[in-house]
């Protein structure tokens, strides 16, 4: 199980919980971007599983500029020196094909730590096709809901990827798994990795709670609780992806 995650108490809980590894992100609410090296060097010192670093700059598409492309490449080789233990990443072209030369180039750079290409993959115009592109490029792993808004309804595409692959990539569903559907899905897909969040509210220790005024944009969280990676539900998850 890998556990996508956000803050140090949730990499505390995931690997309390027995998760495998853990995704390293920043903004969860835009689907991931580039954490802060003071928080992955933290994390190191707390925990013991490998932590994988999410490589975006920004949220929205995965359809970079340069400059873009220029700050992935030093947040590459800043959180390498801090510890990395791999990275997660993708870029595409604008016809929504898997951008062959930036990858490889990212790649390079991430040497010799292994890397997922992101769910980047599910907004590509062929996703088979950009399957084996990313093998080529030597990813050792794929993070997808089957090109869907959830592993769940991606399920059919996720086992002809699976089978596509035929061990050649790690093939790892993820988005929306839940301890309700994770069975089904391994079960049918024949996966080896998932990838969740097993997150749980955590209410804020604040005794003054001012209402009225929020930090966010239109899409405001709640400014006196968190999210954070629940160790109950990761060793859920574990019992129900060793029953399968």
């Amino acid at each position: 199980m890998e556990v996508c995650i956000d803050s140090v108490i949730s990499a505390i809980n995931a690997e309390k919980g027995g998760a495998a590894r853990v995704e390293l992100c920043s903004n969860l609410m835009e689907g991931g971007t580039t954490p802060s090296i003071g928080m992955l060097k933290i994390i190191k010192r707390t925990t013991k599983i490998p932590v994988f670093v999410m490589i975006r700059p920004r949220g929205g598409d995965f359809l970079y500029t340069e400059e873009e492309l220029s700050v992935m490449s030093e947040d590459i080789l800043d959180l390498k020196s801090a510890g990395a233990d791999g990275f997660v990443f993708g870029v595409l072209n604008p016809d929504g094909t898997v951008d062959f030369d930036s990858c490889k180039n990212l790649l390079e750079l991430t040497k010799p730590l292994p890397c997922t290409f992101h769910r980047a993959i599910d907004m590509t115009n062929n996703i088979f096709d950009s399957l084996e592109t990313v093998i080529s490029l030597g990813f050792t792993r794929v993070l997808t809901s089957g090109g869907d808004s959830s592993a769940l309804e991606g399920l059919p595409v996720i086992t002809q990827m699976i089978n596509q692959a035929a061990g050649r990539i790690c093939v790892m569903p993820g988005g929306g798994i839940t301890d309700r559907n994770l069975e089904r899905i391994i079960t049918s897909s024949g996966a080896k990795e998932f990838h969740a969040s097993a997150r749980s509210s955590l209410q804020s220790n604040m005794i003054f709670q001012k209402s009225g005024v929020t930090m966010g944009a239109s899409l405001s969280p709640p400014e006196f609780s968190n999210k954070i990676c629940d160790s109950n539900k990761v060793k859920l998850f574990n019992e129900r992806y060793h029953d399968c």
